[in-house]
Parts: C-alpha cells; sequence; structure tokens
C-alpha cells in the first residue's frame, strides 16, 4: 500500500508545473476570503476537496437525485463508511467511519446543524433518534486530523446534517412520492427573506406498511412526522459591527412497528420476509423536540463569533419481546434463535406454532427511556494574511450536559391461536429503573497556516467529562428516602492532531495528517476511554474528466471499547468492556468521470468508489458470554465488511435525468474469528441496483420515479439483535415535485 501511494505522489509531482503555483495561490487566498457558516463543517464540494483532512460533501443535487429516505443508501456513495442496515428503511442506521463499532452509530459525531444530535452523547450515545434525510439540505462526512473541532468522538469521524437554510429569496417546494407497500413520503417547505427578517417552514411526513409479513397481516411498517422552522433576525447592512439571530424549532414524532425478532437459518431461506406471530405487538413510539438559538457577530468581515444554545429532548418506548418462558424456562429471543434445535419448544411458541393456553410464555419488555441534551457552545474564527501566508485561527468550546431516564418494565402474554392476548401487568420500573447522565466541557483549537503550496492545520482539543449513574433499583416511585445506589468515573483528557495539505497545482495534491482518537468511557468506576492513534495519506487529482482522491489510513488502537447492547444481541446494560489493543488499517478510492465532455446537450459522470477495511485484535481476551466471543488475537473484528464498493452512471439532459446505482457489500462476520467465516457467523456479500429518473415538464413541475432493488433480491443484512434479517426487496414508487 505504501509502495502505491509513494507511487501516485510521485506521479503528481511530474504532472505539476512551476507556471500553475501562482494560480494555486491564488485560488488558496479566495477559498478563505469568507468566513463559514458555524452550522456546516464545510458548505460545499469546493471547500471539502481543499482540506487537510479527508472529506466528503453530499451536495444537494445528489440528494435530490434518487430522493432517498434511507441514510444508508445516501452514503453508499462516500468511502470509509462502513453500515449494516437491520429495518429496510433505514430508521436506526448502525454506522461506521473507518472501522469503528456500527452498533448505533456510537462511535461517531453525529450532528445536526452543528451541534450533536444524538440523544445523550456522553452518557447513552446510541442513537435510538437519528434526523431523517430526506429533509437535508446536505450531508457532511469528516475523517482524519481535522475532526479533533467535532468531538467527542475523534476516531473515525463526524457526520453533519444540514437543515434547510431560510432562503434570501421567497421559495418553496413540495416533494411526493407513493409506491409499493403503501410507502409515501410527502415533503412541504417554504421561507423567504425580507429585510432584516428572514424564515423558514418544513413538513415530512414518511410512511410505511412494511415489507415483511405477519400471520395475521397487521401492519409492519411506520409512520414518521418531522416539523422544522428557523426565524432569523440580522442587523442592517451598513451596520458597522453585523449580527443575525436565528431561532430554530425542530419536532419529530414516530410509530414503527419494529421488531428485534428475526429468523433462523431455515426460515429465512425458504421465506425471508415473515415474521414470527410472538412479535405482533412490538412498536416503538418516539418524540423527538429541539430548540436551538443561534447568535453570529462579525466584529470584521474576517472576525466571527458564533454561539448557540440548544436542548435536545427524546423520549421512547419500544415495547418489544424480549424472552420465552417453557415449564418455568425462560430464554432470551436471540439465544432460542440462533439455537432452535436446542429449544424447541420455547421455538414453537415464537413461531406461534402451539397454543400457551393462559401460560405466561411470552414476555415483552418497555424499554421505556427518556434523554436530555442540553448545552451551550462557541466559536472564535479570525483569519488574516501577512505577505505570501495566510493564518485562520479557530477557537471553540463547548459545555454539555445528557442524560438518559430508564424506567422499564416486562408484561406477560399468551399465544392462542396465532394472537397474544396480554396476561400480567409488569411492575413500573421493575426492568430498569436509573438515571445515566454526564457534564461536559470541551474546547479546541485549530491553527491554520498557508505558504507557498503548503498548508498545516495543527489542532487541540480538551475534553473533561465526569458520567454519573443513579440506580433506584426497587424505589420505583424514586421517593428521597429511599435506596439509590451511585457510581461515578471521569476523564481528562487532551486530543491532539496536525493535517498538512500540499498543492503541485490546482489540479494535484497530497494531504495527510496524525491525531488522537478518543471516545468517552462509560460510567463504571475506573474504566478507560477507548483511545488510538491515527494516520492518514492521500492524494486528490484532476487530469482532464478524470478526478479522483485516494487515501491510506491505519489507526492504531491502543484500547478499543465494546458496548453490551440489546440491538446486537447482548443484555442491553450499555456496560463497556475492554477489547485491548487493535489495528484497523484502509484504503479509500473515488473516482469521477465525464463520459461526453464535448455534448451540449447531454451529461454522462460515472462514478466510482471502494473502500478496504482490514481490522484485526493485537490481543486476545473474552469469554464465550462475552458480546463478541472468544477473541484470539489475530481476530478480524464483527460487523465490519472488509470490501466495498459503490457504482453510478448517470445520464443528465435540461429535460430529463436517469441515474442508476449499485452498491456491493462483502460479507462480514457475527463474532470475531480469522479465516474462513462459519455459515452460522456470516452475512453473506449482497449486491444491491437502483434506479431513479426525473423529467422536467417546465421549470416548476418534474415528475419524479424510483425503483429500490431493481433486480429484486434476497438479501440479509444482519443477524442482530435476534435472527437474520432481510433487505428491502423490489420497491417501486413514483411522484412529483413542484418549484415556486
Amino acid at each position: 500500500m505504501k509502495k502505491i501511494l509513494l507511487s501516485g505522489v510521485a506521479f503528481l509531482g511530474l504532472i505539476a508545473s512551476a507556471q500553475e503555483t501562482k494560480k494555486a495561490n491564488d485560488s488558496i487566498q479566495k477559498l478563505d476570503e469568507v468566513l463559514i457558516n458555524a452550522n456546516t463543517i464545510f458548505g460545499s464540494k469546493y471547500v471539502a476537496r481543499n482540506r487537510t483532512g479527508s472529506s466528503y460533501y453530499v451536495s444537494p443535487k445528489e440528494l435530490k437525485r434518487f430522493n432517498y429516505t434511507n441514510i444508508n443508501r445516501v452514503l453508499n456513495s462516500v468511502p470509509g463508511v462502513n453500515f449494516y442496515e437491520e429495518d429496510g428503511f433505514g430508521l436506526r442506521p448502525n454506522i461506521s467511519l473507518r472501522g469503528t463499532s456500527p452498533e448505533r452509530s456510537a462511535k461517531i459525531s453525529l450532528m445536526e446543524d452543528g451541534v450533536l444530535i444524538a440523544p445523550a452523547p456522553y452518557s447513552a450515545p446510541s442513537a435510538y433518534y437519528f434526523p431523517s434525510v430526506a429533509r437535508m439540505q446536505a450531508v457532511e462526512i469528516l475523517k482524519g486530523s481535522s475532526q479533533v473541532q467535532y468531538g467527542p468522538f475523534t476516531t473515525g469521524g463526524a457526520i453533519n446534517f444540514v437543515s434547510a437554510q431560510v432562503p434570501k429569496t421567497f421559495n418553496g417546494e413540495v416533494r411526493a412520492q407513493y409506491g409499493s407497500f403503501d410507502t409515501a413520503q410527502l415533503l412541504a417547505r417554504i421561507g423567504d427573506t425580507k429585510g432584516q427578517f428572514g424564515y423558514v417552514v418544513e413538513y415530512l411526513n414518511y410512511n410505511s406498511n412494511g415489507f415483511k409479513n405477519l400471520p395475521d397481516d397487521s401492519n409492519t411498517g411506520f409512520d414518521r412526522n418531522e416539523v422544522l422552522a428557523k426565524v432569523g433576525f440580522a442587523s442592517k447592512a451598513e451596520a458597522k459591527t453585523p449580527q443575525s439571530l436565528e431561532l430554530k424549532f425542530q419536532y419529530s414524532d414516530e410509530v414503527s412497528n419494529e421488531t428485534y425478532l428475526g429468523l433462523t437459518e431455515d426460515d429465512f431461506a425458504s421465506s425471508p420476509f415473515s415474521r414470527y406471530a410472538s412479535s405482533q405487538e412490538d412498536q416503538m413510539n418516539a418524540d423527538h423536540l429541539q430548540f436551538m438559538l443561534t447568535h453570529n457577530i462579525d466584529f470584521a468581515p474576517s472576525m466571527r463569533l458564533t454561539t448557540t444554545a440548544y436542548n435536545n429532548n427524546f423520549k421512547r418506548n419500544w415495547y418489544k419481546l424480549d424472552d420465552v418462558t417453557f415449564n418455568d424456562d425462560k430464554q432470551g429471543i436471540a439465544n432460542v434463535i440462533s439455537n432452535p434445535e436446542a429449544f424447541p419448544d420455547h421455538f414453537a411458541i415464537l413461531r406461534g406454532d402451539v397454543n400457551t393456553g393462559a401460560n405466561d410464555a411470552l414476555l415483552v419488555k418497555a424499554n421505556n427511556r427518556e434523554y436530555l441534551a442540553q448545552g451551550i457552545q462557541t466559536k472564535f474564527d479570525y483569519h488574516w494574511s501577512g505577505g505570501s501566508v495566510f493564518h485562520d485561527l479557530e477557537i471553540g468550546a463547548r459545555y454539555h450536559y445528557d442524560e438518559e431516564d430508564r424506567f422499564q418494565w416486562e408484561d406477560e402474554f399468551s399465544l392462542i391461536d396465532g394472537e397474544m392476548a396480554k396476561t400480567l401487568d409488569g411492575p413500573r420500573g421493575a426492568q430498569g429503573n436509573r438515571i445515566s447522565s454526564a457534564k461536559a466541557f470541551s474546547a479546541f483549537t485549530m491553527y491554520k497556516i498557508k505558504f507557498d503550496n503548503w498548508t498545516f492545520t495543527p489542532g487541540l482539543r480538551y475534553e473533561s467529562v465526569k458520567l454519573e449513574r443513579e440506580n433506584f433499583g426497587d424505589n420505583f416511585d424514586r421517593e428521597p428516602a429511599g435506596d439509590v445506589s451511585v457510581r461515578e468515573n471521569s476523564i481528562d483528557i487532551f486530543i491532539p492532531g496536525i493535517g498538512f495539505n500540499y498543492k503541485f497545482s490546482n489540479d494535484a495534491s497530497v494531504f495527510g495528517g496524525i491525531h488522537k482518537g478518543f471516545s468517552p468511557p462509560s460510567n463504571q468506576p475506573g474504566q478507560k476511554a477507548e483511545e488510538s492513534i491515527n494516520y492518514e495519506i492521500g492524494t486528490r487529482f484532476m487530469i482532464g474528466q478524470l478526478r479522483g482522491e485516494v487515501v491510506a489510513y491505519y489507526n492504531d488502537y491502543s484500547n478499543l471499547l465494546g458496548s453490551d447492547l440489546a440491538a446486537t444481541g447482548g443484555t442491553g446494560s450499555l456496560e463497556q468492556f475492554n477489547a485491548g489493543e487493535v489495528a484497523v488499517k484502509g484504503l479509500e478510492v473515488l473516482f469521477n468521470y465525464e463520459l461526453l465532455p464535448n455534448s451540449q446537450k447531454f451529461k454522462l459522470p460515472i462514478t466510482f468508489g471502494y473502500t478496504l477495511t482490514d481490522t484485526e485484535f493485537l490481543n486476545s481476551f473474552g469469554s464465550n458470554d462475552d458480546l463478541w466471543g472468544e477473541v484470539t488475537a489475530g481476530d478480524e473484528l464483527p460487523y465490519i465488511a472488509k470490501h466495498q464498493f459503490n457504482t453510478a452512471i448517470s445520464l443528465e439532459h435540461e429535460k430529463f435525468s436517469l441515474n442508476l446505482n449499485g452498491r456491493y457489500n462483502g460479507e462480514f462476520r457475527t463474532l470475531a474469528g480469522s479465516g474462513d467465516i462459519p455459515d452460522d457467523e456470516r452475512v453473506d456479500s449482497n449486491f444491491i441496483v437502483d434506479f431513479s429518473g426525473k423529467y422536467h415538464i417546465s421549470k416548476s413541475w418534474s415528475l419524479t420515479g424510483r425503483v429500490i432493488n431493481l433486480f429484486d433480491e434476497a438479501y440479509a443484512v444482519s443477524r442482530v439483535p435476534a435472527g437474520l434479517r432481510p433487505g428491502h426487496p423490489f420497491g417501486a414508487s413514483a411522484g412529483f415535485e413542484f418549484r415556486f
């Protein structure tokens, strides 16, 4: 890999010329004349391509190409992104950046408009709430050394969702689609700016009856609503010190008939879209509410201070089958599904093949939790030039508090003639009665210096986190005089990083960096944080119509943390455990080429992206009871596909566009191991093709169409939480867009 990169750098040096050096410097100066909006990381593809670290900007045009509502399909085209699906609609993604643990996207910094958006990013980072990409104007993915600006998770990277911005002139749009499985999407947006006042209001509904089948034909789909409103006020244009104030309100609710119960090998092979009768009561109910107040003040054209106060509230109750009992022998559903021969009677109950009589055979847990995340963050940005040297200084700080409040119970059901009936209301709080919280102060400084063709960006982040858990046990009323078990953990850490970029010309550059990776520990006393040292080197180039990027990286973990999540077949305690030393190395390749550069009427761009992710445990640990199984040095991490690639081609005309996208996701293992993957620990590879088209009737009206899984491949996407789960089958939809 090193030889390939060195050869690439030498090649780039040959195609550069001294005459282009001044042109490159001029371009660099122009790039930094404007301060970037604090709610975005890049704001454009041009800025993303000129960073010292690896980055990718999914533009509004790209998002509208397929009008995806599933974030997994949006991220298909981004090298370095790994994920495994769960429900087929992307409601609760499992995203990894550069080999981080993908479970519930808990090891990456997720943001919306520059603010952490996971329900409780420090104390319970599993992303059971995830913003809908259907209402976003752009998606920004950052990897590499400059991510020290965006903690707390600095190993793999950060993803920022850019929501609808207040427009400068009156405009709006309506998008609607309807198709297979009664899946529908409606988005309406309107906004304007008059003088010093501006606003935008948006509504999104996304719903489906689902593609899985219960024996009683119950709905297996979902219904999700989202509302966004922003109101802004700015000082007059001639103000000596321009200022602006923006208030953001965002609300969403969701009802989804989703389950943790998957299928056995035999049942998946014969009927992959079936669901067992015992999952008919499973349902997630969730509400999310966000307020943000952002103030900008420009002390000078090159000096800005941005301050944002935010409050996120998320409440959810996932009512889902957890255990099954036969002759007083209680077994978890994951254990039964993975060993149906060992538990034939339990399995017969799960399938609904037998009547349980009045016995309390099925235990359905109400995973009832409330989350709070609030804080205030500020960033000062100042840049200046001295001769041929450009300087940019960013200083930021954030105070943040979040908590997860668990108050869970378990009800009991019988199953008669395929229908579940409640036999006992479980005591409220008996299955979890605790509050986990975190207080965090973070600060960073990032200094950028440019001279000649060089750019350097040294940076330093500081995280001070105090984590606490109050376990009320049987004190269900949480009386002050009752028993409360308290535990604490804390950490103070500096996270350095430095990146560089050298431009041979406007068409060729090499970049790289080194930075410290960090992930906060849990509230277990004495537990250490996840730490790593991460390296990357890459090149960006343009030769004729070919634009490319090749990046190699190496993440050296001194202490990887695993989490006990129900979503991965664990108990759901969220307890973390040390996995020791791990090495993750990879290669990310992205090529774009225009096949019809001389055509006046048509454009035919093609894109190819490839991701290699090679993982290895460097020490042995654990037992058969641990989530990853018995781990031996040399084993690969689970849930990470080694090979992935994505290819896309579009035919574009002023009256229409046609888009074809193919995604290959390589096989991956579900328990740590090496060599050939055992059948019962493997999720097979798949290649899925999507198609979309758009016809412009006028400047205001367009007809749209989309096909997901064009060749109707039946494929498994995971074996967790409990059994094999299918990807989305063939699905077609049609709709329209109206713009004004």
